[in-house]
């Protein structure tokens, strides 16, 4: 779990396999979530944002209830080894 303004963030399993497939690693997921740009979409959606070196992270969340997001995805944009 991991907290964030008052919100209780919770990990998809989805989410960890894609960012494993992707090389994203979980240290990157937790301060992408913790200190990254937040972007709200959609209706109960919502974006953290976090630039490295080597590309963006982007982990796509859903509001469940008050107080509570699930990460149900992540994503790198131009992510290149």
């Amino acid at each position: 779990m991991i907290y964030r303004n008052g919100w209780e963030i919770e990990l998809s399993n989805h989410a960890l396999e894609q960012a494993k497939e992707r090389e994203i690693y979980p240290d990157m997921i937790v301060a992408t979530i913790k200190t990254g740009r937040i972007e709200r979409f959609g209706r109960d959606r919502i974006l953290f944002i976090n630039e490295y070196k080597r590309g963006k992270v982007i982990c796509v969340g859903e509001i469940k209830m008050p107080g509570k997001i699930k990460i149900v995805t992540v994503e790198g944009d131009k992510y290149e080894r």
